[in-house]
């Protein structure tokens, strides 16, 4: 197997530091919101990583952490005029909710940073007594001046980091570049006592001591979104490695971007979404397939025609799944044949380049080409349709899979009703308010009711 490690620049061997077994972290949500569709990406993308790993028999230890203390957290607090501890269970509670409705696994560990505050504390002082930290007025700094090779990671040099969007300005510090540890509180904000007085933990030091918790000193992959590269993992190896003289991390995994329809996603331009926005109108699995059916280290446009023909392909699986009556075998031991281990093999091949997931659904698309093969023998068609479940499951497809096969009719219908709306909002967006009109009509007549809201349309059964 290879991985592209970000810190290297190139696909390394993956080489675990255990062997048998595998040890991932990766960020998890700042719970102020929703989380967005943007942020789905890694949560799902990693979701298949684990799965994969599992399928190629190692133990996956997977931590995954929960920022409940935040600069955006105390400013949502202030707009909602609730506690922080409110929101922050508000969005826990929904970032679960979102999760499962995306049909993304639970990780082994998913540590809240307010239950780690001491130990963060325990890191600052031992940064400061190393002189890698000082203080000003309260506040604690790390002095990347201090530590050799900052920037490793992105590339970035201290002498080109100037005050800008990721460098704050800051004249209590010694370098702009140099990053808070401890937050002086103020009036009103979530405090902890510490040796520097009141204030709280910086969000780069609560991923060092949660992953240091639950995976050790050095552990195997640490993932996250491409812009988490610079400062926040940045941030962390020069902690982690400051205090311990150790090697952080073994294999740094990043996703690409996500735009809407060619523009980055952004509430000034209307096209931000949440996930929760989109499962309204499309089944998690359509989802799934639209981010797998990319590599995950390639920037993706979500636009609706592609999420259209995702939910297309995925429900071709169930309608292969469905001709062969997958339900009245799915029990039965089935025992594969060479044909079928050339697949598995084929599927092996294209994961374990770099977890290439599109080329691994290719191999799906294989399969079903087999099942619809009027040639093919029933006793054969058995076999390619266990390893399409098989094989999809890996990818996170098909969960649930006896309920869903009953259910798909009812899904078809769900389906058709949204690509009906979308034609509609192509009317609307043409003006031709007579089609407009008759679509909504027409759905009317059927028992379907629309509901045009500033977030878009909903329906309902009459």
């Amino acid at each position: 197997m290879k991985i592209y490690n970000t810190f290297t620049r190139k696909k390394e061997e993956f080489i675990p530091v255990e062997s048998g077994k595998i040890k991932m972290y990766v960020c998890g949500p700042t719970v102020y919101n929703y989380f967005h569709i943007g942020n789905a990406r890694p949560f799902l993308f990693f979701d298949v990583v684990r799965r994969y790993f599992e399928f190629i028999d190692y133990k996956v230890t997977f931590t995954q952490n929960i920022t409940d203390i935040d600069d955006k957290l105390i400013e949502q607090s202030i707009k909602e005029k609730v506690p922080v501890k409110t929101i922050a269970a508000k969005y826990i509670d929904a970032f679960y909710e979102d999760l499962s409705a995306l049909e993304i696994g639970k990780v082994d560990h998913q540590p809240r940073a307010t239950e780690f505050v001491d130990e963060m504390i325990t890191l600052i002082k031992d940064l400061e007594k190393k002189g890698y930290a000082y203080e000003n007025n309260g506040d604690v700094y790390f002095a990347v001046n201090n530590f050799k090779n900052y920037g490793k990671l992105s590339g970035k040099k201290i002498e080109d980091l100037k005050t800008g969007a990721r460098v704050e300005a800051n004249l209590q510090k010694k370098n702009p570049a140099d990053f808070t540890l401890w937050k002086k509180s103020k009036a009103g904000e979530p405090k902890w006592q510490s040796p520097w007085g009141e204030g709280r933990p910086g969000w780069h030091t609560e991923c060092v001591v949660m992953s240091r918790k639950y995976l050790g000193d050095t552990f195997d992959i640490h993932g996250g979104g491409i812009d988490l590269i610079f400062p926040h993992h940045e941030n962390e190896i020069a902690q982690a490695e400051a205090s311990r003289n150790k090697r952080f991390v073994n294999y740094w995994m990043h996703n690409g971007y996500l735009n809407i329809e060619g523009q980055k996603m952004s509430k000034s331009l209307n096209n931000f979404f949440t996930a929760r926005d989109i499962l309204k109108k499309y089944k998690p699995e359509a989802i799934r397939f639209f981010f797998l059916s990319k590599h995950y280290r390639s920037p993706i446009d979500f636009n609706e025609a592609i999420i259209i023909e995702s939910s297309k392909a995925v429900e071709g699986f169930y309608q292969v799944l469905k001709q062969v009556d997958y339900l009245s075998f799915s029990d039965e031991k089935i025992e594969y044949e060479k044909q079928q281990i050339e697949l598995i093999k084929k599927f092996k091949e294209a994961m374990d380049d770099d977890f290439n997931s599109a080329k691994a659904i290719a191999v799906l698309f294989e399969i079903v080409k087999k099942i619809k093969n009027p040639t093919i023998e029933n006793s054969s068609k058995k076999q390619f349709a266990r390893l399409l479940v098989e094989l999809g499951l890996v990818l996170g497809f098909f969960q649930n899979l006896e309920e869903k096969l009953q259910n798909n009719i009812g899904t078809i219908a769900e389906d058709l009703i949204n690509l009906m709306i979308e034609y509609r909002l192509q009317f609307r967006k043409e003006k031709n308010w007579k089609m407009s009109d008759q679509i909504r009509d027409d759905l009317k007549k059927l028992g379907i009711i629309l509901k045009d809201t500033v977030d878009g349309t909903d329906w309902e059964l009459e």
